[in-house]
């Protein structure tokens, strides 16, 4: 009983430990990468040497539920500091999504533990078949979780290891592929029982090859520059979210975000050809804005002799009289007429694809909750798969909106050429709105969730926020402008565009799903012929 109560402890301790792994702070980003292996290590030995397929299921359920738990405790302060949902039933509903994602980690461990059971003897390369199974298996869920009922990939094993070698596969195999070596690599950790002894030590060697590959991708030019950098400034109004829908200091908040896009430049420094804005900057439906505050936007597109682009809820009406809602970037200039402003019918549009259920769209049977929750603007129409993206000096700009970003496979068809034959994006621009969860992890994970984007489309990402984190990553994922968290102000940054498609931009997610299939279907031939 103790022996039990004694692994159990060190199995949530584990998952504890491996919810920090995701982001730096409390940890530095250079120990992210060895505590997700090392911890996952833990599950993987518990979960893969476990008695029965029902116990092996239990563990990994229990240390993926501790681990999302922690890692997604965040989503209390949104629903219960902002959503204003009883404590009670904020945590409640926080520990409830936590072990229902720990569904697909439980049932990925069960899954291969039944494909390879625990043997006394073993050959040499039985560590390796069992850390390839383990991390199919594993990355196979993580696909599953990233895509059913409409996906929450938060939280991805890939992300924890952007700080190091593994991540030059992001170009070739994407986050899942980031996630099968991750999830390889701590298996073969896990297979080292014996130390000194060939057996074991075959499968962490091919772990370390599969590191120093990674290495050796990320040096190759996977994407070439593209035109004359773009002078972009990034504005960061921090906008307490208590207040952002307080139709009393609405009005201040839409003014400090005209001011702040308004600055003069400083010394030196460019004047900006791009002004880029957080989502719902505007917090009611561009018909709802008095006329003259358009035209006070138009005048600050003149001034600077800039494109402004701004998060805006659209209310729009189609031909056949039918209303829709988007939640939108739209972009626009001096020139710009007001009708198309007031409209949202101006030629550069984004209309957000991918809603978060209950945020922004309603679930059937799910009215109730987003009711208790009083989120406003929560009922969204989707926008359409492909949206030409934004054309400013010699750049073309893909926006997407709050988490869409975490959908690295929804990205890609913005960096195609269109049926005209123009070219595809060549920056990437994330507008968000993280007010909702307070000064916590979320925004650190957001940012590496951006940083993985830029890894796999080698393509530049800027990023607009409310509260943090506003930023500027290049296409090789580093941060090279960042502004303070919960401060206002606006960053200035030079981008340079670049063009070409990695390996993972041209195929998305099929080559890591080929690789998945090609592991399961030969184990699953070897346990067939050995019974």
């Amino acid at each position: 009983m103790k022996r039990g109560l004694y692994g159990a402890g060190l199995l949530a301790a584990a998952g504890a430990l491996h919810a920090l792994s995701f982001a730096p702070g409390p940890l530095p980003a250079w120990s992210l990468a060895w505590v997700q292996v090392f911890t996952l290590a833990v599950a993987a030995h518990a979960v893969l040497q476990a008695p029965s397929r029902r116990r092996a299921w239990v563990r990994g359920w229990g240390f993926a539920s501790v681990s999302f738990t922690i890692g997604l405790y965040w989503l209390y302060v949104s629903m219960h500091d902002y959503g204003g949902m009883a404590a009670p039933l904020a945590a409640a509903g926080v520990v409830a999504l936590s072990v229902f994602l720990a569904i697909f980690p439980a049932t990925a461990g069960w899954l291969a533990r039944s494909i390879c059971p625990p043997r006394s003897a073993a050959s040499p390369w039985r560590a390796c078949r069992v850390a390839l199974v383990w991390a199919a298996c594993w990355t196979l869920f993580e696909w599953l979780r990233a895509t059913v009922m409409t996906g929450f990939p938060w939280l991805n094993i890939g992300y924890g290891v952007v700080d190091s070698p593994i991540a030059g596969w992001g170009p070739v195999l994407g986050v899942h592929g980031l996630a099968f070596v991750t999830a390889f690599a701590a298996a073969a950790v896990a297979s080292l029982r014996a130390a000194g002894s060939a057996r074991q030590a075959l499968a962490a060697g091919m772990a370390v090859v599969l590191v120093l590959v990674g290495g050796l991708l990320s040096l190759l030019p996977w994407s070439r520059p593209q035109g004359e950098p773009l002078a972009i400034r990034l504005v960061q109004g921090n906008v307490e979210q208590s207040q952002k829908f307080d139709l009393a200091l609405m009005e201040a908040g839409l003014r400090r975000h005209l001011e702040l896009a308004a600055l003069p430049a400083e010394p030196r420094a460019p004047r900006p050809e791009l002004i880029i804005l957080p989502e719902t900057v505007l917090p009611v439906f561009q018909d709802q804005l008095a006329p003259q505050v358009w035209e006070a936007w138009k005048t600050v597109a003149a001034r600077q002799s800039a494109t402004i682009a701004m998060g805006v809820p659209l209310r729009l009406r189609d031909p056949d009289g039918r209303t829709r809602y988007t939640n939108s970037v739209m972009g626009f200039g001096a020139d710009t007429p007001l009708a198309d402003l007031t409209g949202g019918s101006t030629a550069m549009r984004y209309d957000k694809q991918h809603l978060v259920p209950w945020g922004e769209f309603v679930p059937p049977g799910f009215r109730w909750f987003v009711d208790m929750l009083q989120i406003p603007l929560g009922d969204f129409d989707r926008g359409a798969a492909y949206q030409p993206p934004f054309v400013v000096g010699d750049q073309r700009i893909a926006f997407n909106i709050c988490y869409e970003d975490l959908f690295g496979p929804e990205l890609l068809p913005a960096l195609y050429p269109d049926a005209q034959g123009q070219g595809g994006a060549t920056i990437l621009a994330n507008v968000s709105n993280l007010g909702w969860f307070g000064n916590t992890w979320a925004l650190r994970q957001h940012m590496q969730i951006g940083r993985l984007r830029s890894i796999e489309t080698a393509r530049p990402m800027v990023t607009a926020t409310n509260t943090g984190i506003t930023a500027a990553i290049d296409a090789h994922g580093r941060v090279v402008a960042q502004l303070a968290t919960h401060q206002p102000g606006v960053l200035p940054v030079s981008v340079q565009g670049m063009s070409g498609l990695t390996l993972y931009a041209r195929f998305g997610d099929k080559l890591i799903l080929l690789i998945i299939g090609v592991v399961l279907v030969a184990a699953a031939a070897r346990v067939r012929r050995r019974r």
